[in-house]
């Protein structure tokens, strides 16, 4: 961080927010629309690239004394296994594959983040609205796959006067319209907050130079160990409300 606020020039000039750019690496059109290759979209490869690396090269050997890298793998699949149980009982396993993949892209996304000179992917509204997006209307064709009309059931809570059906009806259905948003939100809010504060203090440390520099940076030091627990804990939240979303489409609880 603060290198890269030297690199900008630092002081007066720095911009927190310059490490949010997104920038062309290849440009090319499709059929009239831009389609092309960014900095995000190579951090988005880049990290399903670091997640298939990790689990076929852990898995691999399949020693009965685990090493390191297979432990690893074997803590992350049990981790998001048990999620699973825990929030949608055993009907929900057969959604592991996609909860999984979607725990640990996350996770990756947030943790390559923190490399100097990466780029956060799960920083832009536009990528967690499209996982979002993906979560809610994956859960809501279950729903109704599952149940069919009597899915709708779910928007009417039960034991209520009749009275007050239509307007807790309303109430339900905009809950559970704007439960893509605030997925969205907390996961990009969340990042883009914690690498800006990073790079405003990296900006201090500079500024302030080697006599006055050492408060910031040490705060730097311990915010960052601050935004690595963050960037695991957002990916463990985006997860578990997908179960949680997951098991409200299965048993309408």
């Amino acid at each position: 961080m603060a290198a890269d606020a030297v690199e900008h020039g630092g002081g007066a000039a720095f911009d927190p927010m310059h490490q949010f750019q997104v920038k062309r690496l290849v440009s090319f059109d499709v059929f009239g629309l831009d389609a092309s290759f960014t900095n995000a979209a190579a951090f988005m490869v880049l990290a399903v690239v670091v997640i298939s690396v990790f689990t076929i090269a852990s898995m691999s050997g399949r020693a009965i004394v685990p090493g390191r890298m297979q432990s690893m793998a074997e803590l992350s699949y049990e981790f998001v296994a048990s999620m699973i149980r825990d929030t949608v009982g055993n009907a929900g396993q057969k959604y592991f594959p996609f909860i999984f993949s979607l725990f640990m892209f996350v996770l990756v996304s947030n943790m390559l983040g923190m490399l100097p000179y990466s780029f956060t992917v799960t920083s832009h509204i536009a990528v967690t609205v499209a996982l979002a997006l993906v979560v809610f209307i994956g859960v809501t064709v279950i729903g109704f796959v599952k149940h069919g009309v009597g899915f709708l059931k779910f928007f009417v809570p039960s034991g209520i006067p009749k009275a007050l059906v239509p307007l807790l009806v309303v109430i339900e259905v905009i809950s559970y319209l704007t439960r893509p948003l605030s997925l969205s939100v907390r996961l990009f809010a969340n990042m883009m907050a914690g690498h800006t504060m990073l790079k405003v203090f990296a900006s201090f440390v500079i500024g302030l130079g080697i006599l006055g520099g050492w408060a910031p940076l040490a705060f730097m030091v311990a915010f960052t160990g601050l935004e690595i627990l963050v960037a695991f804990l957002q990916a463990y939240v985006f997860a578990i409300l997908t179960c949680i979303y997951l098991n409200d489409a299965l048993h309408m609880h």
